[in-house]
This record gives structure tokens, C-alpha cells and sequence, in this order.
């Protein structure tokens, strides 16, 4: 009978803890199908990186950390076991396989930055620093470059991150787990704006032709710009803030503010101005901030003839002022036509050129220093000036801005 009893509760137990696994088992297999049908996926980040989050990451270099090791000689990858919290990390740098990028860095504590084992930079506490790939690869002239932070312990007191640049109205690229899809193609506002842009300025041309046809052949003659000896009793020398001159210069505006866009929309970010941009991809938002664009330059122009008056009159040379502004408007509206042309035919031929930030300084450069000297010449055989008068009167107006303009531009 013990024995009988012994078994028979063997047999309960078994009986008990197949029951048991068996609703575990049932359990388990209601809860994983009930989280796999009803679970969320994970929402991708939208948002960018860097200051003002103006960045999309490529690589961060969080796990390419190295540190020198005394035994070896040699620079080992950083290991929290081994190394712990050293104050100095080191991570190379491959230039020439990240260009037009940008490196952004941050560290949590006060710390300084070593290129190459050379002192470069102190680095201020939870502040983002920016730097060109470009840049630098056009400083060290090397493929690769060693990058040390010392000051800030362990590589999670460090940020660096390669990243590029939002484009202007350019909406996010999402990486998801979605299964391929036939979806319709999502087309750029750049190309509809610009031919928007061009029908635009062929039309402003047309009716300054019509409304002042003298005026339009003699802004764009080129035989009348390279003339020395100009008329000071032309009607548009002598009145320069009459309606014909400033309907020009604002025809003017409308150029420039075209080939701006043009330069952005290739993600050169001149005069840091893609954090004022409007974030919405759609033709309004483009064709506010163009209006606002053009607005700004007209307006910059009146203040250069505002600032001709003043540095004139203190260097006495009232009678050439008028001339000067002629000279600058006649020169900018055929120079920035002809860029504007070329613009159109990259824009719809040619839309991706690689170093087009160095394409660009090029012509403008030659254009500023050939009006530079055409303006010398011009007002030495107008009037008779005394050549350090005349080369300190354009170094204020014309020189100056020019090399501020630069320095901020780009």
C-alpha cells in the first residue's frame, strides 16, 4: 500500500507540474502575440543634431574612441574596464571620405581640443563647436586627421558627430522598418520656385524695356561701362534716386535674391542664414522669404549710396558719387545677370556639383577686384584726384565691405 501511495503521488505531482508549465507556457505564448499586434513601434527621431538641432548625424564616433597605452606605444581602443575614466581620448578622422560634411563637437566639462597632437582650441562646457571637413582638409592637406580632447573623463562627457546640414525646406529621411512600397515621387520645391523665379525676372526685364528703353541699353551696354569718360550730365548719373534708377536697382535685388537661393539650395550656408529659414517645404514659404531676400539687398543698396554721401563729402568728392553708384549698379546688374543665367542652366541640367563653394569665389572675387579697378580708372579720368585720396575714398566704400562680406559669408 506505501508503495502504491508513493506512486499514485508521483503521478499527482507530474500531473500538477505538466498543468503548470502548460498554462505558463500558454501564457507566455498570448502575451507575445498580444504585444506583437498591438505594440507600437518605435517612432524614428525627427529631429536633427548640433546647435539648433540644424544637423542630420552620419557617424557618431562614440564607440572610436582610443587612448595611448604605455606598454604597447601605441593608441588602443578605450575600454571603461581597462582605462576607466582617462581625461585625454583620441579618435582619427577620415577627411577625405566625409567631405561636405561637418563635424560638431560638445564636451560636458571645459576641455581642449588637439589636432594632429597640436593645442587648437579650448573648448567651453555644453557649447556646440562647428567645423568644415572641407576646412579642414584644406588646411592639413591630409586624408586623415588624429583628433584628442583632454579635460573631459570618459567618452560619455563627449560628443562628436559627423553630420551634414539641413537644406533649406528639406523634409527629414526616415529610416523605418516599412516593407518596399510603390509611393509617388516626392519632387523638390527648388525646381518649381526657380522656374517660377526665372518667368518672374524675364518679365520685370521686359517691362523696364518698355517702360525706359533708353535706360535698360545703357545699364546694360557693356561698351557704356567700360567707358572712362562718362557724361556727369547723363540722366541717370545726375538724378541717382529717381524712379527710373531705383526701379533698376530693385530689378537688381530680384537677381540677387534669385541666385541666393540658388547658393542655398545647394546647402552653402551663406550668411548663416538657414536658421532664419522657414521651415515649410511648399512655394509660398519660398516666395515670402524671396520677397524678403530682395527687399534686404534694395535696401542694403540705398545704404550704399547713403555711405557714398557721407565718405564723399569728407573727402570732397561730391561731384563723383553720383558716377560711383552709376558705376556700381550698371557693373552689378550685367555681372549678376550673367551669373544669373549660368545659375538656371545648372539648376535644371547640371543639380549636383561638388565643390561649388570654391566654384563660386572664383568669379565673384575677379568680378569685385576688375569693378574695384574699373572704378579707379573711371573717376581718375573724370576728375582730378589726387591718387592716395581716391585709393583711401574706395577702400572705405568699396574695399572694406567687400573683406567684411567675405569674412562673414561663408
Amino acid at each position: 500500500m506505501d508503495v502504491e501511495r508513493v506512486v499514485g503521488q508521483r503521478y499527482v505531482f507530474k500531473l500538477a507540474l505538466n498543468a503548470s508549465l502548460f498554462r505558463s507556457f500558454t501564457l507566455s505564448f498570448f502575451l507575445f502575440l498580444s504585444l506583437s499586434l498591438f505594440a507600437q513601434p518605435a517612432r524614428p527621431n525627427r529631429d536633427g543634431i548640433g546647435p539648433d538641432q540644424r544637423f542630420y548625424a552620419v557617424h557618431d564616433f562614440r564607440d572610436d574612441w582610443q587612448v595611448y597605452d604605455e606598454g604597447t606605444k601605441e593608441y588602443v581602443p578605450y575600454l571603461f574596464e581597462v582605462q576607466g575614466s582617462v581625461p585625454a581620448l583620441s579618435v582619427p578622422i577620415d577627411l577625405e571620405s566625409n567631405r561636405h560634411y561637418k563635424l560638431l563637437l560638445r564636451t560636458r566639462e571645459d576641455a581642449h581640443l588637439f589636432i594632429n597632437a597640436a593645442l587648437r582650441k579650448k573648448l567651453t562646457a555644453d557649447q556646440w563647436y562647428t567645423f568644415s571637413v572641407d576646412s579642414l582638409y584644406g588646411i592639413y592637406r591630409e586624408p586623415k586627421l588624429f583628433l584628442t580632447i583632454y579635460g573631459s573623463p570618459g567618452p560619455d562627457a563627449k560628443t562628436l558627430v559627423m553630420a551634414y546640414p539641413k537644406s533649406i525646406l528639406q523634409k527629414p529621411i526616415i529610416a523605418s522598418g516599412d516593407n518596399l512600397s510603390v509611393r509617388p515621387r516626392q519632387f523638390s520645391v527648388y525646381p518649381d520656385f526657380f522656374a517660377f523665379g526665372l518667368l518672374f525676372l524675364l518679365a520685370t526685364h521686359a517691362l523696364l524695356f518698355s517702360m525706359n528703353r533708353r535706360a535698360f541699353l545703357t545699364f546694360y551696354d557693356v561698351r557704356d561701362l567700360l567707358t572712362l569718360r562718362t557724361r556727369d550730365e547723363s540722366f541717370l548719373i545726375n538724378r541717382p534716386m529717381s524712379l527710373a534708377n531705383n526701379l533698376f536697382v530693385l530689378n537688381l535685388s530680384f537677381v540677387a535674391a534669385y541666385l541666393f537661393l540658388f547658393v542655398q539650395s545647394r546647402n552653402i550656408d551663406v550668411f548663416a542664414s538657414s536658421a532664419l529659414l522657414l521651415d515649410q517645404q511648399n512655394f509660398g514659404a519660398m516666395l515670402l522669404y524671396y520677397l524678403l531676400i530682395s527687399g534686404l539687398i534694395f535696401l542694403s543698396f540705398i545704404g550704399k549710396y547713403l555711405m557714398l554721401q557721407v565718405v564723399g563729402s569728407l573727402y570732397r568728392f561730391d561731384n563723383i558719387v553720383n558716377l560711383h553708384f552709376f558705376k556700381v549698379v550698371q557693373s552689378s546688374l550685367l555681372f549678376f545677370s550673367v551669373v544669373g543665367i549660368i545659375a538656371t542652366i545648372l539648376i535644371f541640367n547640371a543639380p549636383a556639383i561638388s565643390g561649388l563653394t570654391n566654384i563660386l569665389l572664383i568669379p565673384f572675387t575677379i568680378f569685385y577686384i576688375a569693378r574695384l579697378v574699373l572704378l579707379y580708372l573711371v573717376i581718375m579720368a573724370t576728375a582730378p584726384i589726387k591718387s592716395l585720396y581716391l585709393i583711401s575714398y574706395l577702400c572705405i566704400v568699396e574695399l572694406v565691405p567687400l573683406l567684411i562680406g567675405v569674412r562673414f559669408a561663408l
